[in-house]
């Protein structure tokens, strides 16, 4: 497996953000940003809430929402594997956190 570092260029509700992140991680990271796109688009297209970080918050928030109803053992029964999920939410987490930092090197 390859892990040396890249960076990725991705656009998340029409903004550019430049991403670091781990050869062996970027189809997750990128899964992740279509899926945060589609989240946030969803919400803007909805019409009930203005602004990128107040978009970005109430996505950050149903999502959230619905970890927790995973964790709660809402899909326990139905063979669903928490822990494999737990695994790419950290990488994600870590792809984000590297992702915010270079950001914060730029201004």
């Amino acid at each position: 497996m390859d892990d040396r570092s890249l960076t990725l260029d991705v656009s998340i509700l029409g903004r550019e953000y430049r991403v670091a992140c781990r050869e062996s991680e970027r189809a997750e990271l990128l899964q992740a940003v279509q899926f945060i796109d589609r989240r946030m688009r969803e919400i803007r297209d909805a019409g009930k809430v203005v602004g990128s970080e107040r978009i970005a918050v109430m996505a950050a928030l149903n999502i959230a929402h619905e970890l927790l109803g995973v964790k709660s053992g809402a899909a326990a029964t139905s063979g669903f594997d928490s822990g494999s999920v737990q695994r790419r939410i950290s990488a994600m987490q870590t792809a984000i956190d590297r992702a915010m930092a270079e950001q914060d090197k730029l201004f």
